[in-house]
């Protein structure tokens, strides 16, 4: 992959997104242990994710296409238009949030669709794997590299307005019945640090689709029984 102009203000995107997911894993705690809340800053609360885990990584992803038209031969005659489908990411996260406000007492225990933060997170780390991280890409996907890009945006968007279920990384009690699929992606992913280095949030992310997919979820478990 080339340098493109701009790079710098990648990294400095990712950093933030990464303080971002820190931030929004202790506010809700501190709110709890606080005892405050209002409507309004259940508002700004989804805000902020929007802008942090939605906006953010939609001009990551625009700059990765950019980078994307830069290598074809053709481009010289490259539309800005092409690189547009990159903020479907910020759009899809609104409905996202939107969704999840309406529903947030029936998700005790897991979220239906991907949370925003994870989708943020994911993306996020993509400059830092492709240019920092000097990440060899298979030559088929080089070839179609921007075509890859289009069916990947397509996947998250898809994935945050799905019915699919995704365990929540604070389980509902330390029993191995309930906190075993988190276990397993901390364990897995930090394992896997040594051999690939930062590509490890790609194995990461697919990890977390995986054992949200085969994980009993308690509410369904009580259904069967």
């Amino acid at each position: 992959l080339q340098w493109i102009m701009g790079t710098e203000q990648l990294y400095y995107g990712s950093i933030f997104i990464g303080i971002a997911a820190v931030c929004d894993m202790f506010d809700g705690m501190a709110a709890r242990m606080l005892n405050v809340h209002s409507a309004i800053g259940k508002d700004l609360d989804s805000l902020a994710d929007l802008v942090s885990f939605g906006v953010a990584p939609s001009m990551i992803m625009f700059k990765i296409l950019w980078d994307a038209s830069m290598q074809q031969a053709n481009a010289l005659d490259t539309s800005m238009l092409s690189m547009a489908p990159a903020f479907l990411i910020a759009c899809f996260g609104a409905l996202r949030l939107a969704m999840f406000n309406n529903t947030t007492g029936e998700q005790k225990y897991y979220f239906v669709g991907m949370p925003t933060p994870a989708v943020g997170l994911f993306v996020g780390a993509l400059p830092l794997i492709l240019w920092k991280g000097r990440m060899r890409l298979p030559l088929f996907i080089h070839e179609h590299y921007k075509w890859s890009l289009y069916l990947f945006i397509a996947l998250l968007c898809w994935l945050m307005v799905s019915k699919v279920k995704f365990f929540k990384m604070v389980p509902r009690n330390m029993k191995l019945a309930n906190s075993w699929p988190q276990l397993t992606l901390v364990v897995l992913t930090a394992a896997s640090f040594p051999f690939l280095g930062l590509a490890s949030c790609i194995f990461a992310f697919l990890l977390y689709v995986v054992l949200s997919l085969v994980y009993k979820y308690p509410e369904d478990t009580a259904a069967t029984n």
